[in-house]
């Protein structure tokens, strides 16, 4: 048993199908499996009890109130008080919440959703089994009004995909993980990235050795994004990044601030990487198609995808365009515009939402926000955790958009799909910080060496 965040490698997730299908396998070859499964809560309870009270084990009637019975029963045999039932005892030391888990696919009665509010409300570490009370394993959001919001979850057997993304990160607390001495017998449903390398230096390497970046967008008075992603991509290791800004004089240099950044444009870079929308306003519509057509490896953002959603033209030439070059970063609410949907519709299934875009335009798709989602046909989907609060802040998806060009520029032959694992779970490890982090510090805490 070990906490997981940050991952130090990747991990396989399971959604609630596999799962069943795994522990059902591992049910009939291992007699004492649920044995383990309450043993690993009993030694995590343990470590996390807050002082002499009881600790509080509130169970269901399938696996996961077995889990917690069998907890209950190992930690009374070392002397603890332990109160079994959904009554509260006075002052309890430590909640388990072992009361809905895997097999939830509907909103808890009102017994339940008592039974969830008088844990939430008793003051004591809330420690869930699998994951909260109330929370859906594949999609991250609550099945009803409300989940359990929980200090501590361990989760058992397989990762779920909701632990990762959504709400999920807020409903778990820290994460910790116990396989049971289970190897999984099944392909993942998705992948819960890891630590990337970075670009690969040679030692005799020059300018011309790491491509080229070409950033459309920065429109009079919304500059400041394109000069943020340029300055990402520069930041990178890209050996040349251009700027392309609309509509704005020619004789204005590209960044006053980072003289590195040069003007140009799409008729003299026809082999450069592309990033395109950030701060480029209505005024990119018209551009569109030939950036579309000439751009060999394109990743588009902000402006160019709210364009997209209002063209279907548009969308054919994303179609149109050869497999694994095309890398298109919305967020929840560009997203929906793109699927024609609400924003609540996508978040309340973030990985189909990602995967049926990507399927709807042939390209890979990053679903930006808690648990981004990356989604590519043909490849598995990912989720990656890293990151946190202080990433939301004006430019941090300006800087992803430049960061993913600069990596692609310096790796022409990796697929969009494997760029945006790498250029993703890079950024949310930047941002792994306390308080609010400016699109600027990001920059430099995302710079190559770190």
């Amino acid at each position: 048993m070990h906490a997981l965040l940050p991952t130090s490698a990747t991990w396989p997730l399971f959604d609630v199908a596999a799962s069943r299908r795994i522990e059902a396998r591992a049910l009939a070859h291992s007699r004492d499996l649920m044995e383990r499964a309450g043993l690993a809560v009993a030694k995590l309870a343990l470590a996390l009890r807050r002082d002499d009270g009881p600790v509080w084990v509130v169970c269901g009637p399938g696996n996961n109130g077995g889990d917690g019975r069998i907890a209950a029963r190992l930690l009374a045999a070392q002397g603890l008080a332990v109160h079994v039932g959904f009554e509260r005892p006075e002052r309890p030391a430590l909640v388990i919440d072992a009361l809905l888990g895997l097999g939830l696919n509907r909103p808890p009665a009102s017994e339940l959703l008592a039974a969830i509010n008088t844990m939430q409300a008793c003051g004591a570490p809330l420690l869930a089994v699998d994951l909260p009370s109330g929370l859906l394993a594949d999609t991250g959001q609550p099945a009803g009004e409300l989940a359990l919001r929980a200090d501590h979850t361990l989760t058992l057997l397989t990762l779920k995909p909701g632990l990762f993304t959504g709400e999920g990160r807020m409903y778990c607390g820290q994460i910790w993980f116990d396989d049971l001495g289970i190897a999984p017998d099944e392909p993942a449903t998705a992948d819960l990235l890891g630590p990337m390398p970075g670009p690969n230096r040679s030692p005799t390497s020059h300018k011309g050795s790491h491509g080229q970046v070409l950033v459309v967008g920065g429109a009079p008075g919304m500059q400041g994004a394109a000069r943020l992603a340029a300055r990402a991509a520069l930041a990178c290791g890209a050996g040349r990044v251009y700027l392309d800004l609309i509509g704005v004089d020619a004789g204005e240099p590209a960044d006053p601030g980072r003289p590195e950044l040069m003007r140009g444009r799409l008729a003299d870079l026809p082999q450069a990487v592309g990033v395109i929308g950030c701060g480029a306003g209505a005024g990119l519509t018209a551009a569109l198609p030939a950036l579309l057509h000439g751009l060999p490896r394109l990743v588009v953002d902000a402006d160019a995808l709210n364009a997209l959603a209002e063209d279907a033209a548009l969308q054919a030439l994303v179609r149109a365009r050869p497999a694994g070059t095309t890398l298109l970063t919305p967020h929840p609410l560009e997203a929906a515009r793109l699927l024609g949907r609400d924003t609540v519709g996508v978040q309340a299934d973030r990985l189909a939402a990602a995967h049926e875009l990507a399927e709807r335009l042939g390209c890979t798709v990053v679903l930006k926000g808690s648990g981004s989602v990356i989604a590519t046909p043909g490849e598995r989907l990912a989720i990656s955790a890293s990151g946190g609060p202080a990433l939301a802040t004006a430019g941090s998806g300006d800087v992803l958009a430049g960061w993913l060009g600069g990596l692609w520029a310096q790796r022409p032959a990796a697929s969009a799909h494997a760029i945006a694992c790498a250029g993703v779970e890079a950024h949310g490890r930047a941002g792994e910080v306390a308080g609010v982090l400016r699109a600027g510090q990001l920059i430099e805490r995302l710079a190559w060496p770190r």
